[in-house]
């Protein structure tokens, strides 16, 4: 499994023999970000869309389905569940509510928390299965704090944790360094990798590792 950042929280999952997968793609003239021009035959959105089935990504090709909503999906052998949560502290009242999506790729399972702002419960935590890969929030303001980040990773348990939506170049949204995430975590700032290939059962690390990667643009 290879997953490729975009920038904010849009990333591509690609595994040879199913469908790719793009998750929270954005819209380019509000971010100041480009959206590589790439196939994804699935597209995951963590906020809640009134017609996801009408949903069109510029600059995505062969999008047969999108999924904006909690739930238990099963397509061309990828497992996907949605949670719902929310994007604020006071249960959607401010911000509406969020999905985590958990995507289980041959194995492989990457779980985005989409722009989560509190801290999940157990329940929350349970539906999102055993996973491989964490995708946090680390950025936004109003959202989820050092502190509060570093407690769901402790909670979830993943091998892998990526941060995403936070500043970077050319970014039009405000968003917060990513160093105070990694201060927290009491780890030094790396050299970003173009992407993160996983396999099945490849990790044997016994703590946690945070991989930093570089957004790639179109």
């Amino acid at each position: 499994m290879e997953l490729t950042w975009y920038g904010l929280g849009c990333f591509r999952i690609v595994e040879r023999g199913y469908p790719a997968v793009v998750m929270d793609p954005f819209n380019e003239e509000e971010t100041g970000l480009v959206l590589p021009r790439s196939r994804a035959e699935i597209v995951t959105s963590s906020e809640l869309l009134d017609e996801p089935r009408q949903a069109r990504w510029k600059g995505l090709r062969g999008v047969v389905r999108t999924l904006a909503g909690p739930g238990e999906y099963e397509i061309g052998g990828l497992f996907i569940t949605g949670v719902a949560t929310f994007r604020d502290r006071k249960r959607g009242a401010e911000a509406g509510q969020n999905v985590v999506f958990s995507v289980n790729v041959n194995g492989v399972v990457v779980c985005h928390l989409g722009e989560l702002a509190h801290t999940p419960t157990q329940a929350q935590v349970e539906a999102m299965g055993s996973v491989n890969v964490l995708l946090i929030p680390v950025g936004i303001p109003g959202g989820l704090v050092p502190a509060m980040a570093s407690e769901i990773i402790s909670m979830v348990e993943p091998d892998i944790v990526v941060p995403m939506n936070y500043k970077t170049p050319n970014l039009k949204l405000a968003r917060n360094p990513v160093n105070r995430f990694l201060k927290e975590m009491g780890v030094t700032w790396g050299d970003p990798q173009p992407s993160l290939k996983v396999l099945a059962g490849s990790s044997d690390a016994e703590e946690t590792q945070i991989v930093l990667l570089e957004p790639q643009q179109g």
